[in-house]
C-alpha cells in the first residue's frame, strides 16, 4: 500500500478492495447521484478474485481513496477503482482509432488507465466521494498516479453528472455517445404501455409476442435468491454459448457467477424461457435497490438461448423486463449499449458521457478537435433519432 499526506487527506493506493470495509465502500457509493450495483464492492472484488478482470486479461486494479482524520478514526472521503489496461477491450466506449494514431507516430498508447466497472456499459457514479471538494481532490489523485507512472492517458467511462462536472473543472476532455433506456410512465400494465405508442409499433410487437407464444415457448421470472443450482447452471451455459457463437471467448469466469450467487443474489433478475417445460434460453437483468430494497431501476445484461425461435430475444430481452418493470413500478429500463433496434421497443435515445485525458498535448489537442465534430454528430443523430420517437403524439 502506498499513501501520499495533503492538506485535507490520506491518499491510499491499495492492489484490491480488501483493505476497504464493504459498508464503507458501499455507504459512500449510495450518498453519489448516479449509484448502481456495478460499483458495488462486491461487483467489483468479484471481477478481480474470479480472474474475470485481473492482470492475466489485461486488467491490473489499483484502488484509489483518500481518507479524513476525525478524533474517531479515518474516514473514507473518496475512492475509485482504477484499471492499469494493456488494451481497449470490455470498455464500450471506443478509443482503437486513437491507439492506432499513437503507434502510427512511434507513441505508447498502453497502458493506459480507465476508471470503470469491467465490461459493464451502464452508467453511474464512478468518482465516489464525500464531497465537491474530495471528488476534485480524487480526481488530482488519479491525474498524479499517471503522471508520476508515465501512464499516457486516464479515461472515466460512463459517468455521473457529479463526475462530469469535477472532470469538467479540472480540464478533462468530455464525449458523448447514444444509449437506448426505458422509462416508466406509470403504465398500469403491459397492455396500457402499449396503447401508448403507434399503431405501427403496437401492431409489430404484438405479432413478435404472438410468434414466440405460438411456438409453445413460456417464460417465469426468478430474483436471484429463489434461483436454483439449475438456474445458475443455465445462465452460465447461455452466457458462454452466446459469446463462443459470435467468435468471442467469454469474459466473465464461472467462479465471477458464483460470487454474484453468494454475495448479491438480491440484484439479479433471470427470466427463463422454457419449451415443453425444458429450459432453454435466459435472459439476466441486473436491479438497483433503492434504501428499502425494492428495485428502483432494472438493466439488461446477458442472454442466451439453446434454441432458435424467432423474435425470442425481443421477448426475452425487451418485453419481458418491460411488463416485470410495470407490474413492480421500476422507473427505468436500460437496455445497454448501442441498438437503434431498440427503440421500436420503446426505449428512447439517451446521452452518456465519459472524460478522457491524454498526457501528449498535441495528441490532447487532435483529441479535443475530433470530440468536437463527433460531439456534433451525436447531437444530430439524437435529433434524428426523437423525430422518430414509437410513442403518440401529445395532443
Amino acid at each position: 500500500m502506498l499513501e501520499n499526506v495533503s492538506l485535507n487527506y490520506v491518499t491510499r493506493v491499495q492492489d484490491d478492495l480488501s483493505a476497504i470495509a464493504p459498508e464503507a465502500w458501499d455507504g459512500l457509493l449510495a450518498r453519489q447521484d448516479a449509484p448502481s450495483p456495478f460499483m458495488q464492492h462486491a461487483y467489483l472484488s468479484a471481477m478481480q478474485t474470479s480472474e474475470s478482470a485481473a492482470p492475466e486479461t489485461g486488467w491490473t486494479l489499483q484502488v484509489i481513496s483518500l481518507w479524513r482524520s476525525t478524533p474517531q478514526g479515518d474516514v473514507l472521503a473518496a475512492a475509485c477503482p482504477l484499471y492499469i489496461k494493456t488494451h481497449s477491450r470490455g470498455e464500450y466506449v471506443f478509443d482503437h482509432a486513437w491507439a492506432d494514431a499513437y503507434q502510427r507516430h512511434g507513441l505508447d498508447y498502453y497502458p493506459k488507465a480507465l476508471v470503470a466497472s469491467p465490461f459493464t456499459p451502464v452508467p453511474g457514479s464512478r468518482l465516489l466521494a464525500e464531497s465537491d471538494d474530495a471528488r476534485q481532490g480524487l480526481l488530482a489523485a488519479l491525474l498524479d498516479i499517471c503522471q508520476t507512472n508515465d501512464i499516457p492517458s486516464l479515461h472515466i467511462l460512463f459517468g455521473s453528472a457529479q463526475d462530469l462536472q469535477a472532470c469538467e473543472q479540472a480540464g478533462l476532455l468530455q464525449r458523448d455517445q447514444v444509449q437506448f433506456h426505458w422509462q416508466n410512465q406509470g403504465w398500469r400494465d403491459f397492455d396500457d404501455f402499449l396503447a401508448s405508442l403507434t399503431q405501427e409499433k403496437r401492431k409489430k410487437i404484438r405479432q413478435e409476442r404472438r410468434k414466440v407464444a405460438e411456438a409453445g415457448v413460456t417464460f417465469r421470472a426468478v430474483r436471484g435468491p429463489d434461483m436454483t443450482e439449475g438456474d445458475w447452471a443455465l445462465l452460465l451455459r447461455c452466457y458462454q454459448q452466446t459469446y463462443w457463437e459470435h467468435g468471442n471467448p467469454p469474459y466473465l469466469t464461472p467462479a465471477f457467477f458464483e460470487s454474484m450467487r453468494t454475495d448479491m443474489a438480491a440484484n439479479w433478475l433471470l427470466f427463463v424461457a422454457e419449451h415443453e417445460a425444458q429450459p432453454m434460453g435466459i435472459s439476466l437483468i441486473g436491479l438497483h435497490l433503492d434504501a428499502h430494497g425494492q428495485p428502483e431501476v432494472a438493466y439488461g445484461r446477458y442472454w442466451g438461448a439453446l434454441a432458435r425461435v424467432d423474435c425470442l430475444h425481443f421477448e426475452a430481452c425487451y418485453y419481458q423486463p418491460i411488463e416485470w418493470c410495470i407490474q413492480h413500478g421500476v422507473k427505468r429500463f436500460e437496455g445497454g449499449a448501442q441498438g437503434e433496434h431498440k427503440m421500436a421497443r420503446a426505449l428512447l435515445p439517451t446521452p452518456t458521457h465519459s472524460a478522457h485525458w491524454l498526457a501528449h498535448p498535441s495528441f490532447s489537442e487532435a483529441v479535443a478537435r475530433f470530440l468536437e465534430r463527433e460531439k456534433a454528430g451525436v447531437e444530430n443523430y439524437l435529433e434524428a433519432l426523437n423525430q422518430h420517437s414509437p410513442l403518440k403524439k401529445g395532443p
